[in-house]
């Protein structure tokens, strides 16, 4: 059995234009907590984040992604993984001077995204009034807002075939490689989903047409019943925030979704259900379509909005997911 180098995704820096109005939106929309800032820079959490924080909001041109942080099984796991991504010629070294977590070792994917592997971690340490009854809890649950319970996955907009993408995740780092789906009219990869635990995925990469690079598509969190999510879209609504699309639910995964934007114009998943996979030897699946691989019901077709990434491309690509616009 191949060996488990990684064990969860554990931060995401997004790049927003709008720091202010960004971390307003994480904070008293989202329901997340701010950790630390300064001027340029905010870190925030989820109540059911375990660590320091989950999410780092950076002031930038346009939104986008800073860095990917997936934190290695242990230390071994996390040797291995830095002997791999060397021999594969992609690292760019470590970085020590972090906030919330030790030692990480960087490097770019395929697509070009910076990202970074590290072990050590400052577990967050909630004040008396944040304190959970619940021992097995890092905090208490927060009620402001959406109240999202924690980070579960980033879709990463990749220049190459997301399948050979997805094969390369799974042969360097030990992604399990879970689902894809092709056109319904020709046998070609537009999304690819890898995991590292038995999620149906916490990496998604969709194809990118538009000739740049490390661009990213989308960043999820999680609710504990898909009722939540109803109820989320429901106070996005009331807040006068327009609705990118959803709800609905994914066939590939099974979770209820819904997506909306932040100030700064990124893409925001809020996600719940689906199932749970624990099969080493797991077949990857192949979907289409109109096999109902981004919603279940197979009538939600997906606004062609839904294909924009960031930082924006000049042109708007066509929407694979639209029948309308695949040829």
């Amino acid at each position: 059995m191949a060996m488990r180098m990684l064990s969860q995704l554990a931060r995401v820096e997004l790049l927003t234009p709008c720091l202010e109005e960004s971390v307003d939106f994480f904070v008293n929309i989202l329901g997340l907590t701010a950790v630390e800032r300064d001027d340029r820079t905010a870190f925030l959490r989820c109540w059911g984040d375990s660590f320091h924080h989950s999410v780092q909001l950076t002031q930038s041109a346009a939104a986008g992604l800073g860095c990917l942080g997936w934190r290695a099984d242990g230390p071994d796991g996390l040797s291995e993984a830095v002997a791999r991504l060397e021999a594969a010629g992609v690292g760019e070294g470590w970085v020590t001077k972090n906030v919330g977590y030790g030692p990480a070792y960087r490097y770019r994917g395929p697509g070009g995204h910076l990202q970074e592997i590290f072990w050590e971690v400052e577990r967050w340490q909630p004040s008396a009034l944040e304190s959970s009854a619940l021992p097995n809890r890092p905090q208490r649950r927060v009620t402001r807002g959406c109240g999202l319970r924690q980070l579960d996955h980033v879709t990463l907009a990749t220049p190459g075939n997301p399948l050979d993408v997805a094969q390369w995740y799974r042969d360097t780092l030990g992604y399990r490689f879970m689902e894809y789906t092709v056109f319904d009219d020709r046998d070609e990869c537009f999304f690819a989903m890898v995991s590292t635990n038995e999620k149906a995925h916490d990496l998604g990469l969709v194809k990118d047409t538009s000739g740049m690079s490390a661009r990213i598509h989308h960043v999820a969190f999680w609710l504990d019943e898909p009722a939540l999510v109803y109820q989320t879209a429901e106070l996005l609504v009331e807040a006068g925030h327009q609705i990118e699309f959803g709800p609905g639910r994914h066939g590939m995964g099974e979770e209820v979704y819904l997506y909306v934007r932040d100030p700064g114009g990124m893409r925001i998943e809020f996600m719940s259900g689906g199932r749970r996979n624990y099969e080493p030897d797991w077949p990857t699946i192949k979907w289409k379509p109109s096999q109902g691989s981004v919603d279940i019901y197979r009538n939600a077709t997906p606004p062609s909005s839904i294909i924009d990434s960031f930082p924006p491309a000049n042109e708007r690509l066509k929407n694979p997911w639209d029948p309308r616009e695949i040829r």
